[in-house]
């Protein structure tokens, strides 16, 4: 298949498909999402995790990281659009037993581009390690 503008090669070590939306091909990102779980299944679903999550993007409409390691000085001018657990991950207060991991005061907003570098130093192995 010829190379399009904005198409890559899937990131899976010796898949030869192309994807247009970055990273892994169609196929290779269905089998990522079947092992990670789904929202509901890693917990994040229904109204006690809807209702946090909102407050928490309530209560830091703007992205709170100040790390100055990927291109800001400072606080990050985005907005936030996710809920992260900080300073702990919610696999690590489940596993402490911690009664509410989900309580806005465990989390903070942040925004995607963020928490993704976050989760990518942090979980070097991925959503499954």
């Amino acid at each position: 298949m010829p190379r399009r503008a904005g198409w890559r090669v899937c990131s899976k070590p010796s898949c030869p498909e192309y994807t247009n939306q970055g990273g892994r091909c169609e196929d290779h990102r269905r089998e990522a999402e079947q092992r990670r779980g789904s929202a509901k299944q890693r917990g994040y679903s229904g109204t006690g995790w809807q209702a946090a999550r909102r407050a928490v993007l309530d209560r830091d409409p703007r992205c709170v990281c100040t790390d100055d390691g990927h291109g800001h000085a400072g606080q990050c001018p985005e907005p936030s659009t996710v809920a992260d657990h900080y300073p702990d991950e919610r696999r690590d207060l489940i596993t402490a037993g911690v009664p509410d991991p989900d309580a806005p005061s465990r989390m903070r907003g942040v925004c995607a581009g963020c928490h993704a570098r976050k989760t990518a130093a942090e979980t070097p192995g991925g959503w499954n390690s």
